[in-house]
């Protein structure tokens, strides 16, 4: 949670710069820029003009040294509390589309939907064995939200990326042990099998089903494996 509200303060940076003139320096342009890189990070919130003119006006008296009108310290509970029924909410919102999504997947697509709630379906049958938990695994994919936005995809930096199976998302790890080795499928893995309420800003909102379409090259036991790209990675 501090580390959220750290994000916030930066991103307010943003904000307040947008209001103003556009950044002209190359000093404003690279404050305008940090702000931005962070300030994505708080559409999670859904603020209002009048909630980011609050923010802005609390990080520039704290930044110029100035007499801060509210105490921080006796907000810090409410902070939290605002903080987490608004990505909460927003999460829910998220998760029924991405149900309604995964449903139709499976219903007028054909998938296959598991126990755990993982769909997915076979582009390509494979003829190699199949990878364990335990296993190492080499593929090449590509990432999008349900809107088709692409968050991360191997195929588009044409680079193959190899990793342990166990420490990946529940839904790869669960995923790519229905191929077989030379197969492709396509996944598409709700949140509580990804990246849950919380998602993984600024690209992956909470509560996002994530869809993958993914092609098995290899299985590679016991090699020492370099770590892929954030959207399949498990939260540390």
């Amino acid at each position: 949670m501090k580390k959220v509200l750290l994000l916030a303060l930066v991103g307010a940076m943003a904000f307040g710069c947008s209001k103003g003139k556009d950044p002209k320096t190359e000093e404003e342009k690279t404050f305008y820029a940090i702000g931005t890189m962070f300030g994505s990070r708080l559409t999670q919130l859904n603020m209002t003009d009048a909630e980011i003119d609050s923010l802005t006006a609390g990080l520039r008296d704290a930044a110029k040294g100035e007499k801060q009108k509210v105490d921080p310290m006796a907000y810090q509970q409410k902070i939290q509390d605002m903080f987490k029924a608004r990505m909460e909410k927003q999460a829910g919102e998220i998760k029924k589309k991405g149900i309604e999504f995964l449903n139709n997947f499976v219903s007028k697509e054909g998938a296959t939907k598991t126990a755990s709630g993982l769909a997915y379906k076979v582009i390509k049958e494979g003829t190699g064995p199949s990878p364990k938990e335990t296993d190492v695994v080499k593929v090449h994919y590509h990432g999008t939200l349900i809107d088709g936005t692409v968050f991360d995809s191997s195929v588009e930096r044409k680079q193959e990326v190899s990793f342990p199976l166990n420490r990946v998302i529940r839904g790869w790890t669960e995923g790519l042990q229905t191929m077989k080795v030379g197969g492709k499928s396509k996944f598409v893995i709700p949140s509580e099998l990804a990246y849950g309420d919380a998602g993984a800003p600024p690209k992956i909102a909470g509560g996002a089903t994530l869809i993958f379409e993914v092609e098995l090259l290899g299985i590679e036991k016991g090699q020492e494996a370099a770590a892929p790209a954030a959207p399949a990675m498990k939260k540390k």
